[in-house]
């Protein structure tokens, strides 16, 4: 190696050193896809599927996390999943989550949801999905016993889906961190589920919404066990969502170390209050990231 080549390589080196943990690798690309939650474009989806997720490509998202799944069907968005994922191929784009609907099998047998669950594996794997994901529970769900009740069904999921030899991971809203007495639901689900089969995908708006601790500091009770991220910004007035860069979150501060988290995926997400329109809002959150947070993934 000559002397210049030799100081140029030196000095890209020591720029490096400088840079955030989880930024740029030296070759100048980003460790992930910037990755959206379709959800927050679900009246454009149903209008529209392909339409909506060309042009979420032109706004620079190259993955997505999915929701709907119509089991009965064995449809996402009126596609099959083979058919979606010739769809997702010629356009070089990936979904490596989704969102299926759990909720309606908190009460019923093990033998109806390991039939369920056999369902979402056939699709996720015919989709190249990495992990199916827990979103949500009903509001009148959410007791101290339907969460223990949930942590014992969220463990059985995990054997079943990790088994599959794909991953399973649980979402959190706001209404995991509220108290019972002395005791929270997320308490119960970190405490009561097998950590190697039941991963958590972290809603930071939610965490900074609704939970004592930041997301820093719920990682680092269970480091490595977050895998996925949501993304999105809270409305300075109303503390609904907002825009990313809009809002009150400052994730410069607060955005955690993606290795210490065991992050893979991350999705930018707004479900809702939007200052147009959905597609807008993505568009917007999308220059924002770029511009100001892609460094740090």
């Amino acid at each position: 190696m000559n002397r210049r080549n030799f100081i140029g390589k030196t000095a890209v080196l020591s720029a490096s050193a400088l840079m955030p943990l989880s930024s740029f690798s030296i070759l100048g690309q980003p460790k992930y896809k910037m990755g959206y939650q379709l959800f927050s474009v679900r009246t454009d989806i149903a209008e529209n599927p392909l339409a909506t997720i060309k042009a979420l490509k032109e706004m620079g998202y190259e993955d997505f996390e999915f929701y709907g799944f119509d089991a009965d069907k064995g449809l996402i968005y009126g596609y099959t999943p083979s058919e979606l994922k010739t769809i997702l191929d010629d356009l070089q784009l990936s979904i490596t989550s989704g969102h299926y609907s759990f909720s309606p099998y908190l009460e019923k047998s093990n033998e109806a949801l390991k039939y369920y669950v056999d369902q979402c594996i056939l699709a996720a794997k015919a989709i190249d999905s990495k992990y199916i994901t827990w979103p949500y529970i009903a509001p009148e769900q959410r007791t101290l016993d339907n969460f223990k009740l949930m942590s014992h069904k969220l463990n059985l999921i995990g054997e079943q889906v990790n088994e599959a030899g794909l991953g399973f991971a649980y979402h959190n809203h706001g209404y995991e961190f509220e108290d019972y007495g002395g005791q929270s639901g997320f308490d119960i689900i970190l405490n009561e589920t097998d950590a190697s089969l039941v991963k958590l995908q972290m809603d930071m708006y939610w965490v900074m919404h609704s939970s004592t601790l930041t997301p820093k500091e719920l990682i680092e009770k269970q480091p490595g066990r977050y895998v996925m991220w949501h993304i999105k910004d809270m409305d300075k007035i109303s503390r609904d969502y907002s825009e990313l860069g809009n809002g009150s979150i400052d994730y410069k501060s607060i955005l955690p170390d993606p290795k210490k988290s065991g992050l893979e995926f991350y999705y930018l997400e707004q479900g809702g209050n939007f200052k147009t329109n959905p597609m807008q809002s993505a568009a917007d959150s999308a220059e924002y990231f770029k511009k100001h947070l892609r460094q740090y993934l």
